[in-house]
């Protein structure tokens, strides 16, 4: 089994079941990861919470475990933050196939903003001594891949009209390691960014393969 559709049924169904006991404010999602990243979402309830819909794209987590940069293990109430500045606390749980390949994933992501204003009378429902994830909610893929290049720029602190080769390798490596080049036409955008060509982008992401493979960032 490749895809999650022969249970898709029932994973709507959960979903639903889900969404209808902690109410409005609980965004359940199921993504199936046989389908291009950009389109990874096959049934949401409370898509209001992250503003997203059927067909929109995964977050950045999803890539970083695709690209096998995370390890894949589920992850249980961890903290996020919409772009609105509204705080989750997310749980992912990933679907393995016979030969445990991942190739799904049912995620659940409540908002506690109004919790937390409590926080001092429900400090049980909050979770703030849990570290917070950086993870990206978009509606479309371009956003999450601008994102992730403003990330690689933060980190290099130069902007590309500054960088020079080595500064681009570190740029790539980053993008690499965060599973950009998953994303559909993404080389083309990153070629762009930087003002290189694809043959120099392809060099550039084979050096930082071989500097990560010595033991290199």
């Amino acid at each position: 089994m490749e895809s999650i559709a022969m249970e898709l049924p029932l994973l709507t169904e959960l979903a639903k079941g889900i969404a209808a006991q902690f109410g409005d404010n609980c965004e359940v999602v199921v993504h199936d990861w046989s389908r291009p990243y950009d389109s990874t979402i096959v049934a949401i309830e409370n898509g209001h919470v992250t503003g997203r819909k059927v067909g929109d794209p995964g977050t950045n987590l999803g890539l970083e475990i695709m690209r096998g940069t995370s390890d894949g293990d589920n992850r249980h109430n961890y903290i996020t933050q919409t772009a609105d500045g509204r705080i989750l606390r997310s749980t992912s749980i990933y679907m393995k196939n016979e030969a445990g390949k991942i190739i799904g994933a049912l995620c659940i992501n409540y908002d506690i903003t109004d919790l937390m204003v409590a926080e001092k009378t429900i400090q049980s429902l909050t979770a703030s001594g849990l570290a917070p994830v950086r993870e990206s909610f978009v509606s479309n893929v371009n956003e999450l891949l601008d994102t992730l290049i403003q990330e690689a720029q933060d980190v290099v602190g130069k902007p590309p009209a500054l960088m020079d080769k080595g500064d681009k390798i570190r740029f790539i490596h980053l993008l690499d390691r965060k599973g950009a080049f998953l994303i559909k036409k993404s080389g083309e955008r990153i070629c762009s960014y930087l003002s290189i060509s694809k043959y120099t982008l392809y060099n550039y992401l084979e050096e930082s393969k071989s500097s990560e493979q010595s033991g290199g960032e």
